[in-house]
């Protein structure tokens, strides 16, 4: 599934969380429990049985009182990777492959990167109903299970993104990453109120939007038959209410931003025809308060 020129684009990159996460080995993210090794985090009184060796003895020789230096330790991280697939992920109008396709890869790319460098990845699945779902889990061979779950993966169905969310979110033992990838159909309070309740407990929220340029612009002109995918239901239309769908399309992409904006959920919009590497790296560098380069 993944191009070696995509991963080689994306070598140099770490997924690493935004948010304090519970780990139980050594690894790139913060830790909500304190020691003496990796990042300075803060002073505290000395405790008699504290080491001697991190006593901040000029801060002594300033105040007259014994402080220890505590650090904050690093961790491993746990992610949940959430898919759509139900039957309108399957439109592709006239770009390169289908929003299915480009969610796959976005997905299968993320899993490597965190696996890679040696956190837990999990996977679920859903359209009408749930389909795969996998706990996360560190490993190579674990990341080939979720690889091949995504290979697999077909579109069918109508959506129904709140229960599949709640089985992700729970699927997370400890404070994580959970990743959706859906065009956002389900819209849902029931969806919105899975992901306000993944922030609550503490989980770094990612959402990307997966759509086409066909869905952005409505570029038809002349009489033209719209399938719904989902429900099957046909409608005639033209050129003419061009202007009105793409008010409502966009009052829709509104409406997630604000919503995602509001609880601290990190958006992103994208669309089938813009490169995968670029996009990765851009999402990445982002996330790492780094410059796009």
């Amino acid at each position: 599934m993944l191009d070696p020129a995509l991963l080689t684009a994306l070598a140099d990159l770490e997924m690493v969380a935004r948010v304090t996460v519970d780990g139980t080995v050594s690894g790139l993210h913060r830790s909500p429990f304190h020691g003496y090794s990796a990042e300075f985090s803060q002073y505290r009184h000395y405790r008699p049985g504290d080491d001697l060796k991190y006593v901040d003895w000029k801060l002594f020789a300033r105040t007259d009182r014994i402080y220890t230096k505590q650090y904050r330790e690093t961790t491993n991280m746990q992610a949940q990777v959430v898919v759509d697939a139900s039957a309108s992920m399957a439109f592709r109008g006239r770009g390169p492959v289908s929003k299915l396709d480009y969610a796959r890869l976005i997905a299968a790319a993320l899993s490597y990167l965190i696996a890679l460098q040696g956190d837990a990845i999990g996977l679920v699945t859903y359209g009408s109903s749930l389909r795969d779902y996998l706990p996360s889990r560190p490993g190579r061979l674990h990341l080939r299970r979720v690889l091949i779950a995504l290979s697999k993966l077909q579109s069918s169905g109508a959506t129904s993104s709140a229960a599949p969310l709640g089985r992700a979110i729970d699927l997370l033992k400890r404070r994580g990453v959970l990743i959706l990838l859906s065009d956002l159909y389900d819209d849902g309070e029931d969806v919105a109120s899975e992901l306000r309740r993944a922030v609550r407990i503490g989980h770094e929220v990612a959402v990307f939007q997966v759509l086409t340029p066909d869905e952005l612009q409505f570029p038809f002109r002349k009489d033209v038959e719209l399938e719904d995918l989902e429900t099957g239901q046909r409608m005639l239309t033209n050129g003419s209410t061009a202007s009105s769908y793409r008010a409502s399309f966009g009052e829709f992409l509104e409406r997630w931003r604000t919503r995602c904006a509001s609880q601290g959920i990190d958006y992103t919009c994208v669309t089938v025809s813009e490169p995968l590497d670029r996009v990765l790296r851009s999402y990445l560098l982002k996330r790492s308060g780094s410059p796009s380069r």
